[in-house]
C-alpha cells in the first residue's frame, strides 16, 4: 500500500486527530506542530504563542481508499473555519485554521473547497501554506480522547458538503 500524508490544523489537535482516525482509509493521525521557526518545540513552548507553530495533525492515508479532497472536506466539517482567533474556547495563533499543502494539487483542491464554502455563505478564514517540518507532539497528546475515554469538547462534525 502506498500512502500519502496531509497536514491539517483546526484548533486543539486532540479533536482533529480523533475525527481523522475514524475516517476509512486513514492509516494514522498524529498530533504535532508545524509552521514555526523553533526546531522540535515542546507543547509548552507552542502554547505560549511565541514559536509561530500551529497545532497540526499529520494524516497518513491510503489514496486508493480516501482522497485528499475527502479529507479536506472532513477537515472543514469538524471545526469552525470561520473563527479568526482560534477554535472554540482555545484562542491564540497556535489554534488557527490552516491546511499545509504538500503539492500544487492539494493547494488547488483546498482553494476550490474554500470557494464552495464562500458560495454557501461560510466565510472561511482557513490559511493555505506550504508544508514545512512536522514536529510530533509529546506522547501524552497522541490518541488523547481514546486514552482518556472522553469526547472532543471543541470539535463536532456537521455536514456542509
Amino acid at each position: 500500500m502506498q500512502t500519502h500524508v496531509a497536514y491539517f490544523a483546526g484548533g486543539c489537535f486532540w479533536g482533529v486527530e480523533y475525527y481523522f482516525e475514524k475516517q476509512p482509509g486513514v492509516v494514522s493521525a498524529v498530533s504535532g506542530f508545524m509552521g514555526g521557526a523553533k526546531e522540535n518545540p515542546s507543547y509548552m513552548q507552542v502554547v505560549s504563542g511565541t514559536t509561530g507553530h500551529v497545532e497540526t495533525v499529520a494524516v497518513t492515508y491510503d489514496p486508493g481508499v480516501v482522497s485528499f479532497e475527502e479529507l479536506a472536506k472532513l477537515f472543514f466539517e469538524i471545526h469552525d473555519p470561520t473563527q479568526v482567533d482560534g477554535q472554540g474556547p482555545d484562542l491564540g495563533s497556535q489554534y488557527l485554521s490552516v491546511i499545509f499543502y504538500t503539492t500544487e494539487e492539494e493547494q488547488e483542491i483546498a482553494t476550490r473547497l474554500i470557494s464552495i464554502l464562500q458560495d454557501k455563505g461560510i466565510k472561511a478564514v482557513t490559511t493555505l501554506l506550504p508544508a514545512g517540518t512536522f514536529w510530533e507532539a509529546e506522547d501524552y497528546h497522541q490518541d488523547y480522547y481514546t486514552k482518556n475515554g472522553e469526547q472532543p469538547y471543541c470539535h463536532f462534525r456537521r455536514r456542509i458538503f
